[in-house]
């Protein structure tokens, strides 16, 4: 039996910890942990479903900023419900099953967890947003979204590891998945995916496999979503449930005869050095295997080249043959030494922040 969907926001009920409350009893929301941390997360999961059952149609959605200044968006509410049931169907997620909350509810990824609890009749089982979600919770979820460095935290902790191992479908979103978290997420059970999307499509709009037979390199579009390339080789979307208009990224994509794709590196983070244009991505790629500490790719003018290559690394002085595993034309050109690597509030690495940082730092 396929499960149903509510759609209707007048009808909808929000079940928080094992109990349910209508839109009329959301001031009454509480969970049994007491914290003034917990408090506030509690405080703003009210806020947020306050304003969702309010009469306006529309709400306001902020994106990251992790390739320029964050921005506000206007969104409305009957696309997220469809983004949400999207997602809920794939997913097979019913009514009665377990959603974790462990994301900041400022933006889409942690609404969108409450509107799928809300469509899907989910029951939300709150974490306040750490780099240890599953510490304290006292049960394990059906259904979780985190991000990779929850994930790789979570595997560190024999008492996380179990609880991880215990969730059914498990979304990672949210930044890149390094080589080793995936070999590690591959022995998992339950059903992994990394997610693709952004802000403005409302979350994302195709998911890959990351264990089981099923796992796959390739993104596949969810029901509804077509994709295409631009004349610049960037991802086309069109997914009128959740877009008005079809969407141009900025994410250069590849695309498969069975309507799949993967993502090699965005549009505006490609370098041209001397002529030669480098996806930042490809060369971070291969640089994980071999420096242990947060490290980002960035550039600066330089006179001769047009832009130069820039390793920022936290940690201690490289030697130079280190880097001989790059292609000479990928190797930067100066290793400048930092504290700690610009993120952006969902830990993304922040990349108008890095080459401000190399400008000061060189």
């Amino acid at each position: 039996m396929n499960p149903t969907y509510q759609l209707d926001r007048s009808q909808q009920r929000i079940t928080v910890e094992g109990v349910t409350y209508t839109a009329a009893e959301i001031g009454r929301i509480s969970v049994p942990e007491s914290t003034p941390e917990m408090e506030h997360f509690v405080e703003e999961l009210k806020s947020f479903l306050q304003e969702w059952f309010d009469p306006s149609p529309t709400l306001t959605v902020h994106t990251s900023g992790s390739t320029g200044i964050p921005k506000a968006l206007c969104v409305r509410k009957a696309q997220m419900m469809q983004s949400a049931q999207m997602t809920c169907r794939f997913l097979g997620l019913r009514a009665g099953d377990s959603a974790l909350l462990c994301m900041p509810l400022r933006y889409i990824a942690g609404k969108m967890v409450v509107v799928r609890a809300l469509v899907a009749q989910l029951d939300l089982c709150l974490a306040v947003p750490s780099g240890h979600p599953l510490a304290r919770i006292a049960r394990t979820p059906t259904f979780a979204a985190m991000v990779p460095l929850q994930i790789y935290n979570s595997i560190q902790r024999k008492e996380e590891q179990i609880k991880l191992m215990g969730i059914k479908q498990l979304l990672i979103g949210g930044g890149a998945i390094d080589t080793a978290l995936e070999q590690a997420i591959r022995t998992l059970p339950g059903a992994i995916y990394s997610t693709y999307g952004m802000t403005e499509t409302l979350s994302h709009i195709a998911l890959r496999r990351l264990n089981g037979k099923q796992a796959s390199p390739h993104y596949t579009p969810l029901e509804g979503v077509h994709v295409a390339l631009s004349e610049a080789g960037t991802l086309c979307i069109e997914a009128p449930l959740v877009c008005d208009q079809p969407l141009i990224t900025n994410d250069i994509a590849r695309l498969y005869p069975d309507g799949s794709f993967t993502i090699l590196g965005r549009k505006d983070n490609v370098i041209n050095t001397g002529g030669i244009k480098i996806q930042i991505e490809e060369v971070e790629q291969a640089l994980k295997s071999i420096l242990s500490q947060p490290f980002a790719i960035t550039s600066l003018p330089d006179p001769k080249l047009g832009e130069r290559i820039v390793l920022l690394y936290t940690g201690k002085a490289l030697a130079p043959d280190k880097l001989d595993i790059l292609p000479k034309y990928q190797r930067p050109k100066a290793i400048l030494y930092t504290q700690e690597i610009p993120l952006t509030e969902t830990g993304k690495i922040n990349r108008p922040a890095c080459r401000s940082l190399a400008a000061q730092l060189q």
